[in-house]
């Protein structure tokens, strides 16, 4: 599988790097650059491209409002958000970015990066999971799933989990006080839990909507939902799952 990319970034020596670092990975295929964000959405209209590596410091549209923008086509590409500054992070996942990578850029955490795209293409790709060698779904179905605690294997219940989100390419299950690993994927999970009570935030994690207190305004259409746990967490929405929602529940 080639991955065709975009490197958006205004500066031209880390367009220049960022090419020779992707160039070590057979799975990339360069095919584009851009210098600012109306350049990226001409070339973004024009070819279908599957991963953007975009910066989120440059003049005019910066990376987040293009982030924002390419959601709402039909079929973006997925987007890995490459900067240096950490301080963007949290409104990164709220435009669906499927990763965030710190410059100096290390390859191995580039590598991670590369690797939840090539695994979400594959997910989304026509015909994914019906192939023989896949496993057949379970005759029956149980409200528990199956998480890691103290070398262990644990069943934890639908009803207490808070939600579900992936961190450092592993999926992790929140309940009201502990953080526990799972041995799935994000979408793994999704066919498992009850549809009508666990609902996709954004790409990287699944809210159980009862235990949802708050839901606050944020940014371009975007929310945050604050969830019954122990520490209150913040749950950013992204802006076109706010839509489903607002139909969902009626605000």
């Amino acid at each position: 599988m080639k991955l065709r990319a975009l490197i958006v970034d205004d500066e031209y020596p880390a367009r220049q790097e960022m090419r020779f670092i992707l160039g070590k990975f057979p799975e990339i295929e360069v095919v584009g650059e851009a210098a600012n964000a109306q350049e990226a959405l001409a070339l973004i209209k024009a070819l279908d491209y599957s991963v953007l590596f975009l910066d989120v410091s440059m003049p005019g549209m910066d990376g987040l409002e293009l982030g924002a923008a390419i959601r709402e086509l039909e079929d973006p590409p997925y987007v890995v958000f490459v900067t240096a500054y950490d301080e963007y992070a949290l409104k990164a996942f709220e435009v669906d970015a499927i990763d965030y990578v710190l410059k100096p850029i290390d390859e191995a955490r580039l590598r991670m990066a590369i690797n939840k795209v090539i695994r979400a293409t594959q997910e989304a790709a026509p015909g994914a999971g019906v192939a023989t060698t896949t496993k057949p779904a379970p005759a029956i179905r149980i409200d528990r799933i199956p998480a890691e605690q103290d070398g262990k294997t644990i069943l934890v219940s639908e009803s207490d989990i808070v939600y579900a989100f992936i961190e450092k390419d592993a999926v992790y299950l929140q309940t009201y006080d502990e953080k526990l690993l799972t041995r799935f994927t994000l979408k793994e999970l999704e066919s498992r839990l009850d549809p009508n009570v666990f609902f996709r935030a954004h790409r990287c994690c699944l809210v159980n909507l009862r235990k949802v207190d708050e839901i606050i305004p944020f940014f371009n259409g975007t929310y945050i939902l604050v969830v019954h746990d122990r520490q209150r967490s913040e749950v950013p929405l992204s802006r076109a799952q706010a839509k489903k929602l607002r139909q969902i529940l009626g605000f």
